[in-house]
């Protein structure tokens, strides 16, 4: 199933956020990547920024001269109707999406049109469903939520090693991350806003717990694990708690090839024990300055939204995440890496995700769902081809 065979619409895609940071990134690469079949067009709020962006983008491709340009505010029902209306797929990069996200997500579900975002703001993602889910499985929407970063390596990584491991039997699958990338403002500020929203979340969390649906004769957990020195990495393991784990858990529950009984748990990978100490003891002073409301905008201050690392700095940037994966008597050690995270390969895969939801077929899936639920093979395929890494390291 894919969006090509429905209702003719005049976009395969449309970029939406396409003039912050991100979202120009995300815009070179569909130049760059995207199928001459394919008809994609730039949104934002800013017709001048846009037509800047366009002229920039047609210096290096002429092809980009007539990219069609759609204006539109994320406050605006109106005009965001008119924007799904328009198009298969939605992807959106204006974060953070608490505060500017859901009129957007609420005009897909209604005009049954795919879309996927770069959130990793797991109160929004839980909102969302509760407020969206049921009209977009009735419309046929795809709403696919973080596809960046957060939280594709992880989810696709670990859907790649469960292919590794028996089928039928229980399954764990830890994963170790590292990076020596930096943030830019649009990160900063998203992750501030999380970490002082600290009861909306768990009040959003356990409403969602209670109109799930149970999972019957299966099991899939994602518990948080413990502080601990990892044998199989040689690395100091600390609990993440992001977003991420929750995304994994969700696919394991919709697909029946992570086993009877799946468990994930999920962690940064640090070297040397003096950096863990002290990063955790950075982030938890990073998360208690985020309660209180003045400090808070003093702090979205220091980073500007719209800004983020050059170049260069995020040519010598990179990640890996290794997993490692027990189940029926086998043990795999994999892999996923890439360059820059947080922004030229966040922009990979948001653009591949969005190409993705348009022109492949896939599983015939509405609502809200996970990345692997969604695109599994086909995104994983394209995401190797486009230079991200996906490998068996060994097997025991």
């Amino acid at each position: 199933m894919n969006r090509q065979s429905g209702a003719e619409r005049p976009y395969d895609v449309v970029l939406f956020g396409a003039t912050g940071f991100v979202g120009e990134l995300t815009a070179t690469y569909l130049a760059e990547h995207a199928p001459d079949s394919c008809r994609w067009a730039l949104a934002g709020r800013s017709r001048t920024k846009l037509e800047r962006l366009r002229e920039r983008l047609t210096a290096t491709d002429p092809r980009c001269a007539d990219l069609p340009l759609l204006t539109a505010d994320a406050d605006d029902p109106d005009a965001l109707r008119e924007l799904a209306e328009s198009a298969h797929v939605v992807a959106s990069t204006v974060g953070p999406y608490v505060w500017y996200g859901e009129k957007l997500v609420a005009a897909c579900a209604e005009a049954g049109t795919d879309y996927a975002d770069l959130t990793g703001e797991a109160e929004f993602v839980d909102r969302m469903f509760l407020a969206h889910d049921t009209r977009a499985r009735e419309t046929g929407a795809r709403i696919v939520h973080a596809c960046g970063f957060d939280s594709v390596p992880h989810d696709l990584g670990v859907y790649f090693t469960v292919r590794q491991l028996p089928e039928d039997v229980p399954l764990t699958v830890d994963g170790f991350v590292r990076s020596n990338a930096v943030f830019s403002g649009g990160t900063f500020a998203s992750a501030l806003t999380a970490m002082g929203r600290g009861p909306q979340m768990v009040r959003a969390a356990k409403e969602r717990r209670l109109h799930e649906p149970r999972l019957v004769g299966r099991r899939a957990r994602a518990p948080q694990g413990s502080p601990h020195f990892s044998r199989e990495t040689g690395t100091w393991a600390l609990p993440l708690p992001t977003l991420d784990p929750r995304v994994v858990e969700r696919s394991a529950r919709a697909l029946e090839r992570y086993g009877p009984d799946f468990r994930y748990r999920h962690f940064a990978s640090v070297k040397h024990l003096p950096v863990a100490i002290g990063g955790t003891a950075a982030v938890g002073a990073l998360a208690g300055a985020a309660q209180i409301a003045a400090v808070r905008k003093w702090l979205t201050g220091r980073y500007e939204p719209g800004a983020g690392p050059d170049e260069q700095r995020r040519k010598r940037s990179w990640f890996t995440v290794r997993f490692v994966g027990d189940g029926g008597g086998r043990r795999v050690f994999t892999e996923v890496s890439g360059g820059d995270p947080g922004y030229d390969e966040t922009a990979k895969m948001l653009a591949e995700s969005a190409l993705s939801l348009a022109l492949d077929e896939l599983p015939a899936t509405s609502g809200q769902v996970t990345t692997a639920v969604a695109m599994g093979d086909a995104l994983l395929e394209r995401l190797i081809a486009a230079g991200m890494g996906f490998r068996v390291a060994a097997v025991r």
